[in-house]
Formats: structure tokens, sequence, C-alpha cells
């Protein structure tokens, strides 16, 4: 811990309580807006597949796009947090985020929409590793997973309320109120960060790996449009066997090249600390079960119960606030006791919720949704920040820069294929029994009834993996 601080020369370092907090406080506003607008289009996705008469498949880009590209620049924020100052950084970043729901709020249809949602998540994608970054440049390593936590309090704000705010804007304005209200708090954000942000990443200059963005772009983008193209064209389907194949090459190629590279845009050598690798294999499930949850269970409420979008988001309200509440908590836990029991306790309750998932029926009570939805969350908030902060805990400080953007990177390519995938599996097995189903139900009852089933056996593929993540984290050290 001595070793961390006096290695680290940075003149932040000595900063006082009220000049950290209020660069943390202005870096954490940019995430919050990010996550804000994230969950706010979560709920909204089925009534806009009414708007402009698609397919949830495909208005379900507007959640996995973000995501993807969210995927697609966060391994180049490793070169940026050394290139660029932080000052630089994040007020481009936030920036080209405003622009972006700008473009949104004012799109006349769904592929300007899209762009918008796009341009979004490119100045979002930044957030979370340059976040990180100062938090490991500003806290010795005994204090930063209660630091962490606190981030977390801030970060999981945003989903308590979004759900539920989408839900009461769309009963009663249009949907673009939800880019609205987005758009001063960008502006505001770029207010406070011009005159109060102070610089704390140091620059090194690195070399822009050129290579590298080309083959992480076209891997990572490949995989994430095969694996959502399997639900409507299905599996044997030419297109999505090729696009699979051309990601797999090329995010393989993407790998060689960082790790030949005189100055990798993303240093791989982060993954030969065992500890770390372990953290990232279950931070990947975490968010691949997060992300899917958070999707499936609006689909579940509105297109197969036939609620609304504002009793949607209030189901989901007590998760999110208990997500908020232990955030903080368990960042404590952390710092006090290790990792092992935050991830037992978690990765169990996330077992068991999975699995009762998939009992839910067409009689299923709200009562039980909200509890089942707020306590599949409560395990969540376990292990999200902890075991990430953990994980870089591992590496030298000159190292926590890649290891957040390589973090970050498998967090969010898992939770986008994830997704992808679990929607996949939802909508392939939804039509496989549905024949069946006509033979003897009515045609609207066959349909919800092949959607349950669909709905059961994607949950089951959580449980199972759950069960393999758990195993995994007796491999952790216990301190």
């Amino acid at each position: 811990m001595i070793i961390e601080t006096v290695k680290n020369k940075d003149n932040s370092l000595n900063m006082s309580s009220k000049s950290r907090l209020l660069i943390l406080s202005i870096l954490v506003l940019g995430s919050f807006t990010a996550l804000l607008n994230q969950t706010l289009l979560n709920v909204a996705i089925p009534e806009l597949s009414k708007v402009f008469n698609l397919e949830v498949n495909t208005v379900q880009w507007l959640s996995t796009g973000f995501i993807m590209v969210n995927g697609i620049v966060i391994p180049i924020t490793a070169y940026l947090i050394g290139k660029f100052s932080t000052r630089q950084l994040f007020i481009s970043s936030i920036g080209i985020f405003t622009i972006g729901t700008i473009l949104s709020a004012l799109a006349p249809s769904f592929s300007i929409l899209l762009a918008g949602r796009l341009l979004q998540a490119a100045g979002a994608g930044v957030m979370m590793p340059l976040v990180q970054t100062v938090i490991f440049s500003l806290f010795p390593l005994e204090k930063r997973g209660k630091a962490m936590g606190m981030i977390g309090i801030a970060m999981t704000f945003a989903p308590a309320i979004g759900p539920t705010l989408s839900g009461w804007i769309l009963q009663h304005y249009s949907w673009r109120v939800l880019f609205y209200i987005i758009i001063p708090i960008g502006i505001l954000n770029l207010i406070f960060a011009f005159f109060f942000l102070r610089n704390v990443t140091e620059k090194s200059n690195p070399k822009f790996d050129f290579p590298g963005v080309v083959t992480s772009t076209i891997g990572l983008g490949s995989l994430l449009y095969g694996f959502s193209m399997a639900g409507s064209l299905g599996w044997s389907a030419n297109q999505v066997i090729i696009t699979i194949i051309i990601g797999f090459i090329f995010i393989s190629l993407f790998i060689w090249r960082e790790l030949v590279a005189e100055q990798p845009m993303l240093n791989l050598s982060v993954f030969k600390n065992k500890q770390f690798s372990i953290t990232i294999a279950i931070g990947a499930f975490v968010a691949l079960a997060m992300y899917s949850v958070e999707l499936l269970t609006p689909v579940y409420m509105q297109n197969i119960l036939g609620h609304s979008t504002f009793q949607t988001g209030l189901i989901l309200l007590p998760g999110a606030i208990m997500m908020g509440i232990m955030s903080p908590i368990a960042g404590t836990i952390l710092d006090r006791y290790g990792i092992r029991p935050l991830t037992y306790i978690g990765m169990s309750i996330l077992i068991v919720t999975s699995w009762l998932y998939t009992t839910l029926s067409l009689d299923s009570s709200l009562l039980y949704v909200t509890i089942l939805y707020g306590t599949f969350m409560f395990g969540i908030s376990f292990i999200m920040m902890t075991v990430m902060t953990h994980g870089l805990n591992q590496l030298p400080l000159s190292m926590s820069r890649h290891g957040a953007a390589a973090a970050n990177t498998v967090r969010m390519v898992s939770g986008s294929i994830g997704t992808a995938l679990l929607t996949t599996i939802m909508s392939t097995q939804t039509k496989n029994y549905l024949p069946e189903l006509l033979s003897t139900l009515s045609k609207s009852e066959a349909i919800k009834e092949a959607n349950i089933l669909g709905l059961q056996d994607a949950f089951l593929v959580t449980t199972i993996l759950a069960v393999i993540v758990f195993i995994m984290t007796f491999l952790l050290k216990k301190k």
C-alpha cells in the first residue's frame, strides 16, 4: 500500500478530500447521465417497436447497439487516457454524447434515432474506464473498495429512477422527452467540467494502433451482429454463420496484434495475472446476467402480461434502489474482509433467483416479480463493483488504465453478446414451441404460452452459467 503511494508521484495524490470529491462528482455525473439515458430506453423498447412499426428484435438494437459501440470504444480508452489529459478526454466525450442525445431527440426516423444512440455510445464508452483510472490514481489500495462503492451509489441511482421515469413519461408524453430531459444534464456537466475539473491522469503519448482498432471493431461488430440475427434468421442461416466466423477471426487477429505490438493499444499482459483473469470471467457473467434480466423482464411484463411501461418501471425500481444502498456496503466489506464472502453470497443469490425466473408464468403476480427482480439485483450488488476493484488491485498502478479498459471491454462485450444470445434463445424457442401449442390453444393464448416457455429456457441457461461461475469463485484470494 505504501509502495503504491510512493510509486505514484502525481501531485493529485496530495489533493484535499474536497478536491478529490469535486473531481469524482463531475466524472460520476457524466457516467450517471450515460447510464440514465441507457436505462430510460430499456423500458421503452416495446413501445418504440409499435411507434416505428418494427419487430422488437430490430428496435432492440437501440440497446444492444449502444452496448456494442461501448464495447468497441472502450478498448481504445487506454490509449486515449495516455494520449489526452483528463479534462480534454472528459469534455470531448460528454460533448459527443450530448450531440448524440440532441440528434436522437429530433430523429425523424428509426435509422436517425439509432445513429444518435450510437453517437451517444461513442461518448459514453470513455466514461467508466476514465472514472476507474482516476479513482486508482487518487486513492490508496486499502480505500479503493469504499471509493468504488461510493461511485456505485451514483451509478446505481440512474437505474433506480430510469425505468420508472421512462414508464411515466411514455404514458403521458412523447418518447422524445426521454432524450429532451438528458440534454440539459449533459450541458450542465460540460459547464462543470470546463470550470472545475482538474487533470489527474498522466499523459504518456502512446502511438495509435490502427490495426488494433480495425481488427477489434470488425471482430466485435461481426460477432454481435451474428448472434443478434440468429433470432430471426436461425442459427443455420449462412449470414449468421459467416458473420460469427468473421467475428472470431478478427478478434483472434486483434489479440495477436496486441500481443506482438511494441506499444499495444490495449496491453493484454494484464491477463497474465491469475486473479485479474478470474475476476474478468466473473464480471463477464455478472454483466451478461444483469443486462439480460434488465431487458427480458420488461419484455415479459409488457409483451406477455400486457402491463404498462409505468407499471414495469415501478416493478424494477426496488431492485435498482437495493443496488444503490448495497454498493458502498459491499465496498467496505471488500476493504475489510476481502472478495470471497461477497462472491459466495452474491453468486448463491444469483443461482437461486435465476432458477426462480424459470418458473415465471402467465399467473405470476406483480409482487412476486418485484421481489424476484429485487433479490436478483441484490445479488448483483455484492459482485458488480467489488470484483472489478479486486481484479484491478492486483495490477501495478501504471497498468490500471489498461486493466480498466480490458475489464470494461469484456464486461460490455459479454453484456452485448449475452443479451443478444438470451433474446435469441427466447425467440427461437418461442417459434419452436408455437406449432404444438396452436393445436390445443387459441392463437393469442398459444403465442403468450410459447413466449413464457422461451423465456424460461433463456433463464435456464443463465442458471447453468451461474453454477459454473460460482465454482470459479473458490479460486479467488481470501484478502
